[in-house]
């Protein structure tokens, strides 16, 4: 972390916790399955009380099924004089995720073929997996590669393949309602910070916010292996799946110079109402995608035999940076400033969610003073920005057919002055909650 950035932030504040718990987390080697994932899931149960599931290898899941289990201790390719020229211990992209074990000597020409390289990025390393294939493989940079001139090479990759169980992470926050706001994130990937630590970080700040808040909404939080993870999860919570009223999937929000919201399959539902109202006020740059099926878990959650509100949060898309999947996707990459302000921009989201509701005017006939009631400027400070006019908004569609966000969206004011406007007005009797 350079000084600049740690001077930016308290040792208390959100960004640096989650910058520390991505620290925490980002040696381990993870994939779909394995004790890595256990180990990620040990970890965060320190910050969150997640209880942890485990789904038996070969269980049917929609038309998938549950793969065996992966687990790797050692590998690596010696050359000519017994050096290790490649060592999963250096750093675990090295090795393709779900290789299967090997141990030989076989000639260059053939060690090639298992080789995987960023010619466009020489001294980066890639980061590959076999999940549903049975191959084995090396990640390597390039200049690496350029450097092997030998004509045989040990290779070693000590792993297994058998029979086991696919693990998640659950966390459910009851609210005043057993109406869900679901909040998803992969912990499939080995040391990717961005890609996939930053997501986990975000929904642990979250989860400890929430609980320790008043709530509406009853909270989900899933910490799942990405693609079966989710499609497991809903196989199994069909009956929980139904309860689900707005959902957001978090990745990738530690670096990027905008926010990104991708919205629902439906387009237009609350959440993706919600988002795109915070983050036009929220004064950082952004971008809004249309939803395709392609991407995060949202395109799980979406399917058409769900069809689940669920957008995705992030700073920047899959795919979309260099640095994606990849060695460079490391602690420099990511950012705790990056992180507090998605989590603040996210929290403004769920809190957009909480409380729009509709109201109804108990002076509907012609405008109320508001003067003898103070009103005129009656916030101040932080409250600038609300003026009559917001009063006036307020009072003028709260008819028990139009809840605030409608309001908020049809005045061009962000959501939270929106709502306090409403607040006062409630105190001075002049708004009743429908």
């Amino acid at each position: 972390m350079s000084m600049q950035t740690a001077a930016s932030l308290s040792a208390e504040s959100p960004g640096s916790d989650m910058y520390r718990l991505v620290e925490a987390l980002y040696p381990i080697c993870r994939s779909i399955t394995g004790e890595g994932v256990r180990e990620t899931l040990r970890i965060i149960q320190q910050h969150v009380p997640i209880v942890v599931h485990e789904v038996a290898s070969g269980t049917r899941v929609f038309d998938w099924t549950v793969p065996n289990e992966w687990n790797i201790r050692d590998a690596y390719v010696k050359n000519a004089q017994g050096q290790r020229i490649i060592d999963f211990k250096r750093s675990n992209l090295h090795v393709m995720s779900y290789s299967v074990p090997i141990k030989a000597r076989i000639n260059a020409d053939e060690l090639k073929e298992h080789l995987f390289t960023l010619p466009d990025h020489p001294d980066w390393v890639p980061y590959r997996t076999s999940y549903y294939s049975s191959n084995w493989g090396f990640c390597l940079s390039h200049r690496q590669l350029s450097e092997m001139h030998d004509k045989e090479y040990e290779v070693c990759i000590d792993s297994t393949l058998q029979p086991g169980a696919l693990t998640y992470g659950e966390y459910t926050i009851a609210g005043e309602s057993s109406e869900e706001i679901l909040i998803s994130c992969h912990i499939c990937h080995p040391s990717l910070a961005n890609d996939n630590l930053s997501g986990i970080a975000l929904a642990v700040a979250l989860a400890k916010g929430l609980a320790a808040s008043p709530r509406r909404y009853t909270y989900r939080f899933l910490f799942i292996p990405g693609t079966i993870g989710s499609i497991t999860w809903l196989a199994l919570n069909e009956a929980a799946a139904s309860r689900i009223r707005h959902g957001l999937v978090l990745a990738s929000i530690g670096a990027g110079k905008k926010l990104t919201y991708k919205k629902s399959r439906r387009q237009t539902s609350e959440i993706d109402r919600a988002a795109l109202n915070v983050l036009k006020h929220s004064g950082e740059p952004y971008d809004v995608l249309d939803f395709s099926p392609y991407g995060y878990d949202e395109r799980q959650y979406c399917s058409p035999g769900f069809d689940l509100p669920v957008g995705c949060f992030m700073r920047a898309p899959n795919g979309s940076f260099p640095e994606y999947h990849t060695s460079a996707d490391n602690l420099e990459f990511v950012r705790p400033e990056l992180l507090e302000r998605s989590f603040d921009v996210c929290r403004a989201i769920l809190d957009t969610l909480e409380h729009n509701r509709s109201y109804i005017n108990q002076n509907p006939k012609c405008e109320p003073q508001l003067g003898k009631r103070g009103l005129y400027r009656a916030i101040g400070g932080a409250a600038d920005h609300i003026d009559e006019l917001a009063y006036l908004w307020v009072l003028n569609l709260s008819d028990g057919n139009h809840a605030l966000l409608d309001i908020a969206e049809r005045s061009g004011y962000p959501f939270a002055v929106i709502k306090t406007a409403a607040d006062q007005l409630r105190e001075h009797d002049l708004l009743k909650a429908e």
